[in-house]
């Protein structure tokens, strides 16, 4: 990799773009009177997500950051708030920054190509996590991509609405079809269905945008069209959570059950509370400890695997009964 301004210019760079424009939610300290001087870093790491209001993506970048301070690196953490604008203005501040690299989670896998391509020409190596680039002139550019086994999870989800449902009547999904991770969930749950010849009718599938108010939003739209559904596959938790929340205030909770994905503190004490039935879980602290020595390889030279996929496992109410993790309202 191409060497690089000095560390100290750079963090002093950065922190004038954070007076400038307030996109920065971190500055770079000064350093207090009579004290050691805050020792220099290697580099610095630009973090984009696409939401972290999602508690997902919030432990991703914190597990980021701790991660790279063990390498001596800093991580400079964005959130996109779902806008594949804000998000192609965040690499391009990190390519102006020159940043050592980009560790990305693409809002919109086709939309996010041009960026990628930008930061390449630039000579900074790009790393995807949870979500994969689909956009032609940019999935060859990616360094290594590492997220959930998100088929496999998605056949997880479609085992157990097959269980639960009794492999009869009709269903529905709440998608978000901008994001890969998520049509390969929706992908996984019908070919599970079709290789065992569920006799499950889907007959409706539509985008919850993957929060909690989309998740109620097309819920609602969906008891209104189709009252006769007896299940709801939804692509997270949190439209999972929304979902529960129009057929709660319908009083169809008895008749409806609702099959999530993430296994996240709020989904492991969903299924605690009997809300969701399943929701098969990902680990994103391995995620984010794959992406930062995925760097640290690449740095040294070493091959870097360019996917790795990480199996999901069912959570169910069993699971969350003696699950620490969720007491603790952990992942």
């Amino acid at each position: 990799m191409k060497c690089r301004k000095p560390v100290a210019a750079c963090l002093l760079g950065i922190a004038a773009v954070v007076l400038a424009s307030s996109c920065s939610e971190q500055g770079v300290p000064d350093t207090p009177p009579d004290s050691e001087p805050v020792p220099e870093t290697k580099g610095v790491i630009g973090v984009t997500c696409m939401d972290m209001a999602n508690p997902f993506f919030k432990l991703i970048a914190q597990v980021m950051e701790a991660e790279a301070q063990q390498y001596g690196y800093t991580i400079l953490a964005r959130s996109a708030d779902l806008d594949p604008g804000k998000q192609d203005t965040q690499l391009a501040d990190f390519v102006a920054q020159e940043c050592d690299a980009i560790f990305l989670n693409p809002v919109d896998s086709e939309a996010v190509g041009q960026a990628v391509k930008k930061a390449h020409e630039a000579g900074i190596p790009v790393f995807t996590y949870d979500v994969q680039v689909t956009a032609a002139e940019a999935t060859d550019l990616i360094v290594s991509h590492i997220g959930s086994d998100n088929f496999q999870g998605g056949r997880l989800a479609g085992e157990s609405m097959m269980e639960v449902t009794e492999d009869k009547g009709e269903i529905a999904i709440i998608t978000f079809p901008e994001v890969t991770s998520c049509i390969r969930r929706v992908d996984g749950f019908k070919d599970y269905l079709k290789k065992h010849n569920s006799k499950l009718k889907i007959v409706a599938e539509l985008s919850g945008q993957g929060n909690r108010d989309g998740g109620l939003n097309v819920a609602t739209d969906i008891l209104q069209t189709h009252s006769d559904i007896i299940g709801i596959f939804a692509i997270n938790d949190p439209s999972g959570l929304g979902a529960y929340a129009a057929i709660s205030s319908e009083g169809k909770t008895d008749r409806i059950t609702i099959v999530a994905f993430d296994a996240s503190p709020a989904g492991k004490q969903a299924v605690f509370e009997k809300k969701l039935y399943d929701s098969p879980q990902q680990y994103p602290r391995k995620m984010a400890k794959g992406t930062v020595e995925a760097f640290i390889k690449y740095l040294d030279g070493e091959e870097v695997p360019k996917k790795t996929f990480i199996p999901c496992t069912h959570y169910y109410y069993e699971d969350s009964v003696n699950d620490e993790s969720r007491e603790k309202d952990q992942w």
